[in-house]
């Protein structure tokens, strides 16, 4: 069992796709996190404008 679980060990360490997965989940995290930190900032802004503009009308 040992010898199996350090052949799987080194198969995941030389496998490069695995780093790959991780970095561009971490990359979409992080955009998702900026844009809805960004939607909920301007949307308060944008609300104020919708109103002005259906009063102009």
């Amino acid at each position: 069992m040992a010898r199996f679980t350090r052949s799987i060990f080194k198969r995941f360490l030389r496998d490069q796709q695995g780093v790959t997965l991780v970095e561009y989940g971490i990359a979409l995290m992080l955009a998702t996190t900026v844009g809805a930190f960004s939607l909920m900032s301007l949307g308060d802004t944008v609300s104020a404008k919708i109103v002005d503009a259906g009063q102009f009308f």
